[in-house]
């Protein structure tokens, strides 16, 4: 894995709250990783969205 980078996020108190639910329950190890998957889930779902509008053009239209 590639070294990580910390960056800051604000976050309403329910969230902080389910996740800390999720690592009490010991889905996951802790908070950063319950974020880690969430914003991998939400990238390759906005990427293959993208992907799939774009093959969905016909050829012979220009871009």
């Amino acid at each position: 894995m590639s070294k990580m980078r910390i960056i800051s996020v604000q976050l309403p108190q329910g969230l902080i709250n389910a996740m800390d639910q999720l690592v009490k329950k010991g889905v996951y190890p802790n908070r950063s990783e319950i974020i880690r998957e969430a914003i991998r889930e939400l990238l390759k779902k906005e990427l293959y969205q993208l992907e799939t509008e774009e093959r969905s053009t016909p050829d012979y239209i220009l871009k």
